[in-house]
């Protein structure tokens, strides 16, 4: 794949002066909605997050929301980050938008959906900064008399998950241990469990299904290469712990002791399958409660564009927070 041009395939240009990205492909948005109309089954509202780095935040809930003797119940928080290997994508998208409305619906839960700052504009571990604001912003909320209704009276602190898909799901496992690095007090809030679907991990060295699916028609492994590249601190390289963090275990052990329950999900026709199943390994050697879900057949992200998998997916998530 020597001739292989990335930049294409992705449709970006480079501008190495700014080290910025122009993004040449406009995708569909939807806006939020915060007055559904009967028979929509969620409701959803934007609100900024951090005014000088221009994060923000789409939160979700039921429309009809469960009730017990009269009284609302309150549900669980998924904290959710959305794929897009770093460089594209918004929490506005409609293919994010449509996921979080589905996960909303039939969890059922208030969903926090962040829009973190992309890749090179802010490389990481700005996106793991955006995470932890995110999850402290969801802590202030529901205990603050005066703070978002939704997450105030019906979120439940106690049931905190974080979600992440693809570069998602390494956003939520670093932004998780960074917590526990900054020796963070989140009482009461509690995090109940970190959910990956197909987490975004990567090495030098090549493993197996990076060779076997190098020319995988969604992430060829040139744009996997790019991705990481564009993405990753300057002067550094894909055995960095952000993206190879098994290579690295030993620095954060205590660390990754410390985490909850973890579910991972993954498809055999991925690319860096192997970089997850040997991400799994990593974290049961360190005594961590997985639900590790691989399925051999599947490619990234085919629970976005088959309804069946996604469904799927969703009932394994159901039953991790349930």
């Amino acid at each position: 794949m020597s001739k292989f041009d990335p930049y294409t395939h992705l449709n970006i240009v480079h501008n190495p002066v700014d080290d910025t990205l122009t993004r040449l492909v406009s995708l569909p948005t939807t806006d939020a909605n915060p007055n559904p109309s009967p028979g929509d089954p969620v409701a959803s509202k934007d609100l900024t997050l951090n005014s000088e780095t221009k994060t923000w935040v789409r939160i979700f809930r039921p429309s009809k929301l469960p009730s017990n003797d009269n009284t609302v119940a309150r549900l669980p928080i998924i904290i959710y980050f959305h794929h897009g290997g770093w460089l594209l994508l918004s929490a506005a998208d409609s293919s994010v938008h449509s996921n979080c409305s589905f996960i909303t619906s039939q969890v059922p839960a208030i969903l926090v959906s962040v829009n973190y700052r992309l890749a090179p504009e802010a490389r990481l571990p700005a996106q793991y900064d955006d995470a932890m604001e995110a999850i402290h912003w969801v802590k202030k909320q529901g205990l603050d008399a005066g703070g978002e209704q939704w997450i105030r009276d019906y979120g439940d602190l106690s049931r905190c998950y974080l979600y992440g898909c693809g570069c998602g799901g390494n956003i939520v496992f670093f932004s998780a241990l960074k917590a526990y690095e900054m020796k963070l007090d989140l009482e009461p809030m509690q995090i109940s469990g970190i959910i990956m679907n197909q987490p975004m991990f990567g090495g030098i060295q090549r493993t197996k299904s990076e060779l076997k699916f190098a020319t995988d028609q969604l992430l060829p492994l040139p744009v996997l290469d790019l991705m990481w590249d564009l993405a990753l601190p300057k002067s550094t390289d894909r055995n960095h712990r952000y993206c190879s963090p098994a290579l690295d275990a030993g620095r954060y052990k205590e660390m990754i002791q410390r985490l909850g329950r973890c579910l991972v999900i993954g498809f055999g026709g991925d690319p860096m399958v192997d970089r997850q199943q040997e991400f799994v390994t990593m974290l049961v050697s360190q005594g961590i409660r997985v639900d590790a879900r691989f399925d051999n057949l599947g490619f990234h992200n085919i629970d976005f564009v088959d309804q069946r998998r996604a469904a799927e997916v969703l009932d394994i998530v159901k039953e991790f927070i349930i």
